[in-house]
C-alpha cells in the first residue's frame, strides 16, 4: 500500500486516500469502512478502560488489583437501596478480609445531582480518603467520577460540563458495576443533573476514565425484572447510536455489531429469568463491548433527547432511551438506510442488500423487544410529561455534546417532532387522529369545492 500510493506527491495524497475510500464499494454498509468518510486529517482516537475485570469471581479477583494499587482508604459511593438491601455487603465484605479501610456515601439517587456530588465531595475530605469505589450502576459510577474529578482539579462540577474540560487527573477511581447497561464503569461519560437549570450536564472527558472496572455477573443476579429491561435497552441503544454516529471506525463497528448480536439473543431471558448466570454473563459482555463503542464513537440524538426528560422530569434513563430510540433511528434512516442493513442481521434478520427491508425489521424489532421486556409504550405514559415543554427540551437537547455525532444533524422543529413522535407512538388515539388527518388532507387536495369539503369533512368526523 505504501508503494501504491508513494506516486503521488504530498499535493495530491490527500485527494488521492480520499477517493480510494469514496470508490470502495461496500462504504456505508457492513463495517468494512468508514461509515461517513475519514473526520479530519488527524486520525482518531481510540479510549480504552485502563483496567478491567470480567466473568464470575471478577469480584474476588479485583481484590489483589486493589492492593496493588496502594491507596490507604476508600470513599464508597453508592446509593442508600443497595445499603438497605445487603448487596454492598458483597464489596465491604471483601474489603474486610482484606485489610482495606472504606468509608460509606449512599448519598446518591437514579439521575445523580451536582448538590449530590458536593456532598460527596465533603465525605472524601472529613473521611480523608485517597480514592473512590463506584458500587451499582450508572447513578453511583457517574457520582463518584464528578467527586473523584472535583476533588482533584476543584471547583464546581458544573465547569465540567462539555469536553475535556479537566486540567489534572482525577483520584483513583474502582468501578463495581452492578447494572449490564450504562457502560458507566470503564467510559469517559459522566451524566450529572444540574437542579438548578434542570438539564443533564454531559461531562465528556477522557480523565474520567476509570482506573479499574469490575464486571461480575453475580452482583447482578439480584437485580429487578425493570431494572434489567431498561439498562439492557440503555445497552442497545449505545450500540445502534454508535454504529451510525459520524466518529464510528472499523474497531467500534465491531463492538456495536457484537453488543448487538449478544444483547437480542440474551437479554429477554435475563429479564425473564434473572438467576440465569449465562445470561447476566454475556449482557456483562454485552454492555462493555457497548460501552467500548460509544466510548470513542459518541452517541446521538437519543442520547441528547434522553438527557433533557432525565434533567426535567426525573425519568429512569434507560426508560427514556427505550422509548425514543425507535422514532430516532426512523429519522436517521432517511438519511443512511445502507448501515441498517448490518444492523439488521445482528439481531437477528437477513435482508440481503434491501435497505428499505432493513430498516422496517430493525424498527420492528425494537418496538416488539421494547414491550415484550415490559418498557412503557410512549412518553404519554408519565403525566409529567407535557408536550408543551418539548420546544424547552428541544433547545437543551440541540446543546447536548451527545447529539454532535447523530448521523444527521436535526433543527429545532424536527427534534419537537420527535419528541411528539414518542409521545404518541402506539397510541391508539393518537394513531387515529393522524389517520384522520391524512384523510382529511387528501380530500382536500381533490375537493377545491368549499361546500364539497365541508361535506367531506363532516362525513370523516362522523
Amino acid at each position: 500500500m505504501e508503494g501504491y500510493y508513494s506516486r503521488f506527491d504530498s499535493s495530491d495524497l490527500e485527494k488521492a486516500l480520499s477517493e480510494d475510500l469514496a470508490g470502495h464499494s461496500t462504504q456505508g454498509a457492513h463495517g468494512l469502512n468508514y461509515h461517513h468518510g475519514p473526520p479530519g486529517d488527524e486520525g482518531q482516537t481510540f479510549f480504552m478502560p485502563c483496567k478491567s475485570i470480567m466473568g464470575q469471581g471478577a469480584m474476588k479477583g479485583a481484590v489483589s488489583q486493589i492492593k496493588a494499587l496502594g491507596h490507604k482508604k476508600a470513599l464508597i459511593v453508592t446509593d442508600a437501596v443497595l445499603v438497605k438491601v445487603g448487596a454492598v455487603k458483597a464489596l465491604t465484605e471483601t474489603l474486610d478480609q482484606s485489610g482495606i479501610a472504606y468509608a460509606i456515601y449512599d448519598g446518591c439517587e437514579p439521575n445523580p445531582t451536582c448538590g449530590q456530588v458536593e456532598a460527596g465531595l465533603k465525605k472524601i475530605k472529613e473521611e480523608h480518603c485517597d480514592f473512590v469505589i463506584s458500587f451499582g450502576g450508572g447513578s453511583p459510577h457517574d457520582c463518584a467520577k464528578a467527586i473523584a474529578l472535583t476533588a482533584t482539579n476543584g471547583g464546581d462540577i458544573r465547569q465540567m460540563e462539555g469536553v475535556d474540560k479537566s486540567t489534572k487527573p482525577m483520584m483513583t477511581m474502582v468501578a463495581v458495576n452492578t447494572t449490564a447497561g450504562t457502560g458507566a464503569e470503564m467510559t469517559r461519560f459522566c451524566i450529572i443533573t444540574d437542579e438548578t437549570r434542570h438539564v443533564k450536564m454531559a461531562i465528556v472527558d477522557w480523565r474520567v476514565t476509570p482506573t479499574l472496572a469490575v464486571n461480575d455477573p453475580k452482583t447482578m443476579i439480584g437485580m429487578p425484572k425493570s431494572l434489567t429491561a431498561a439498562t439492557g435497552m440503555d445497552a442497545l441503544t449505545h450500540a445502534i447510536e454508535a454504529y451510525v454516529s459520524t466518529a464510528s471506525n472499523p474497531v467500534t463497528d465491531a463492538c456495536a455489531i457484537r453488543a448487538m448480536k449478544l444483547i437480542s439473543s440474551y437479554l429477554p431471558t435475563a429479564v425473564e429469568d434473572g438467576k440465569n448466570v449465562k445470561a447476566r454473563d454475556m449482557m456483562a459482555y454485552a454492555e462493555f463491548l457497548a460501552g467500548m463503542a460509544f466510548n470513542s464513537a459518541g452517541l446521538g440524538y437519543v442520547h441528547a433527547m434522553a438527557h433533557q426528560l432525565g434533567g426535567m422530569y426525573n425519568l429512569p434513563h434507560g426508560v427514556c432511551n427505550a422509548i425514543l430510540l425507535g422514532p430516532v433511528e426512523k429519522y436517521n434512516a432517511k438519511y443512511v438506510p445502507e448501515l441498517f442493513i448490518d444492523i439488521a442481521a445482528a439481531l437477528g434478520f437477513q435482508c440481503g442488500e434491501d435497505k428499505d427491508l432493513a430498516v422496517t425489521k430493525v424498527l420492528e424489532c425494537i418496538k416488539l423487544l421494547k414491550n415484550r421486556i415490559g418498557i412503557p409504550k410512549n412518553l404519554k405514559a408519565f403525566s409529567q410529561v407535557k408536550v408543551e415543554d418539548f420546544p424547552r427540551l428541544a433547545e437543551n437537547a440541540m446543546k447536548d455534546a451527545c447529539g454532535a455525532t447523530n448521523p444527521h444533524q436535526p433543527n429545532k422543529e424536527e427534534v419537537i417532532q420527535l419528541f411528539q413522535d414518542a409521545y404518541d407512538q402506539e397510541d391508539e388515539e393518537s394513531i387515529e387522529v393522524a389517520n384522520l388527518q391524512q384523510q382529511l388532507a387528501a380530500a382536500a387536495a381533490r375537493c377545491k369545492d368549499s361546500a364539497l369539503l365541508k361535506k367531506a369533512m363532516d362525513q370523516l368526523l362522523s
